[in-house]
């Protein structure tokens, strides 16, 4: 039967090794790395389970298939109890051990890259990748090390761009909820009609066109992290839906009767002032302290400009792996001076247009922004002195929209849902902005 399957398997492409008994297997696999081991149960020596134990314990990377003459019901059981992929008994088809072993096998390489994208996941968000060394930013760092592993909700504020999500990333790779799932939910991207839906699900028949049960995103989460993200956005009724999720720790679908318990923790984040919101009667103010338990305000590129060079230097690296390729001191002095409204995403967005626009592996100054770092770009149009004759406000400011609408779109090709990003804006509103100005036609959707 060994020297059969040595050259089925063989014939399959495989590289098979072959052993006389168990103690052999064992002395084997002292030696090599095996991807799988096919091993019978009563062999002198030292039997099948004598082997599966030593695999389990030395070689957990090993597949290990058991198969015997003998079997009883009892020992299919204590096989797979002890980490068998399988057991089957002999006589066999030649087609079910080819198609055992293909399987065994395939299983074997998923889990290797399932677990090589979770260590992958585990350094693209550690704390390495929080990029700065000012005090602010340390003592974030700081900060985020300390709670991480708690079970505590947690608040992130700050301008738009400054990286909520990467820390919320940082909070949930860094805690024992690694291994489970993180899912992002853009709390302003998602139309008021089909949030409770996407949010907790629904049922079938529970409105028109829910053909089938589906799993909302909380259920999807369930042991892992939720990050919703523009917490301030969410509609008031879906507030207090969120709340009884704090509060209960379960939710019901959309047309449900039965609760749904979940162990998920909430990681929110928002660009705006929700205590203001809460004065203002716009936000609930029980769910306002549910969610601010841990609050992690992240300061905006303005604060923390010594981390410009740090940032410039990650940006070169990841647009294109040259550890060699440096910014000029013309150009880090021209980034230093300007006053980033769109924070870090802006800085990457400038460093990527400079890595596109330069040459023969350097940075080209003119390919720079114009309003990057030169003599206006600091008081953002912002006059010295008032005009001893006064000033028309409304008109002052459109110039300087317009103008900033047209950089935007000169910078995007034209493309107005990727200039209104760029200005962290939705796409209504540049349109609506463009109309306003008479430039409805500048640019194109998409």
């Amino acid at each position: 039967m060994r020297e059969f399957l040595s050259i089925m398997l063989h014939r399959e492409g495989y590289a098979v090794d072959a052993a006389f008994d168990g103690a052999q297997a064992v002395a084997r696999l002292k030696e090599h790395s095996y991807d799988l081991v096919i091993s019978d149960i009563k062999m002198p020596r030292l039997d099948g389970f004598g082997v599966l134990d030593y695999i389990t314990e030395s070689c957990p990377d090993t597949a290990i298939i058991m198969i015997t003459a003998f079997s009883t019901a009892q020992q299919a059981v204590d096989a797979m109890k002890k980490g068998a992929y399988d057991y089957i008994t002999k006589p066999f088809n030649n087609e079910e051990i080819r198609l055992i072993v293909k399987n065994a096998l395939e299983r074997k390489e998923l889990r290797r890259e399932n677990l090589e994208l979770k260590k992958e996941l585990g350094q693209r968000y550690s704390f390495a990748n929080l990029i700065g060394k000012s005090r602010a930013m340390q003592q974030v760092y700081h900060f985020i090390e300390k709670v991480a592993d708690s079970k505590a909700n947690v608040l992130v504020t700050g301008e738009s761009g400054t990286g909520k999500e990467l820390v919320a990333k940082a909070v949930h790779y860094n805690s024992r909820r690694k291994d489970q799932p993180f899912v992002p939910i853009n709390c302003g991207a998602i139309p008021e009609n089909l949030l409770e839906s996407e949010l907790f699900g629904h049922e079938k028949g529970a409105f028109t066109g829910a053909t089938h049960q589906k799993s909302g995103l909380f259920e999807v989460a369930s042991g892992g992290t939720v990050f919703l993200d523009e917490i301030a956005e969410l509609p008031a009724m879906m507030q207090v839906k969120l709340l009884r999720v704090l509060q209960e720790h379960e939710f019901r679908r959309v047309g449900g009767t039965k609760d749904i318990k979940v162990d998920v923790r909430l990681v929110a984040a928002t660009n705006k002032n929700l205590e203001n919101m809460v004065a203002e009667e716009t936000f609930r103010e029980d769910l306002f302290y549910r969610l601010n338990v841990i609050h992690v305000d992240l300061p905006a590129l303005k604060e923390r400009k010594e981390d410009i060079p740090l940032l410039v230097e990650h940006f070169l690296h990841k647009l294109t792996g040259d550890d060699q390729l440096k910014a000029s001191e013309s150009i880090m002095r021209r980034l230093l001076d300007y006053h980033w409204p769109g924070n870090i995403r802006e800085l990457e967005n400038t460093i990527e247009r400079c890595v596109v626009l330069g040459c023969d592996g350097e940075l080209a100054e003119d390919s720079l922004p114009k309003h990057v770092g030169s003599s206006t770009s600091n008081g953002a149009g912002v006059l010295d002195e008032l005009p001893e004759e006064g000033l028309d406000l409304d008109a002052y400011l459109g110039t300087i929209e317009q103008d900033i609408l047209l950089k935007a779109l000169d910078r995007c090709g034209g493309v107005r849902k990727k200039a209104a990003e760029l200005l962290c804006i939705s796409f209504r509103s540049i349109r609506y902005r463009l109309a306003k100005y008479g430039m409805a036609n500048e640019g194109e959707d998409e």
